[in-house]
């Protein structure tokens, strides 16, 4: 259990802490010095490497969460309510991450590529604000995951 809680936890750290930095400190950053253009051209590029990292969080995030779920608690039966909170809130980020790698980040890069900057601008603030979804419910899992047992 400590390799899969420690693989679970670095997971998490990696996907609610990208999600932080680029909405609380690039985000702003890159609006204040960059032009619509160049602004769009580096999202593409950091949605990029960065949605790498996700896929692999996910990925690590669902193997360890239910090997854990099922290995170490037997099942959802014997698991404790912040657990099935935690996993409730887990996939409805993971359905919102999807959607966006496959929606708007892939209009996105489309609209880059013809140089249709309206749109991408479009595309950016739709992925934008599910962005600040899924890192309200991340950081509403972590508070769960942390202090869930003692409530």
């Amino acid at each position: 259990m400590t390799v899969s809680i420690a693989l679970h936890l670095l997971s998490a750290v990696i996907w609610v802490g990208g999600m932080f930095f680029a909405y609380m400190a690039l985000r702003p950053a890159a609006a204040k010095i960059l032009e619509p253009p160049a602004r769009l051209q580096l999202w593409v590029q950091v949605f990029k490497l960065f949605f790498l990292w996700v896929w692999l969080s996910v990925i690590i995030l669902l193997i360890t969460g239910y090997w854990m779920l099922f290995g170490v608690f037997g099942g959802f039966a014997n698991a404790g309510m912040h657990i099935h909170i935690m996993h409730g809130a887990g996939v409805i980020m993971v359905l919102i991450y999807m959607h966006v790698f496959f929606a708007p980040y892939r209009k996105l890069r489309h609209a880059v590529v013809v140089q249709d900057y309206a749109e991408g601008g479009k595309q950016l603030a739709r992925a934008r604000k599910l962005i600040a979804l899924n890192l309200s419910i991340g950081v509403f899992v972590v508070l769960i995951a942390s202090g869930g047992r003692y409530l």
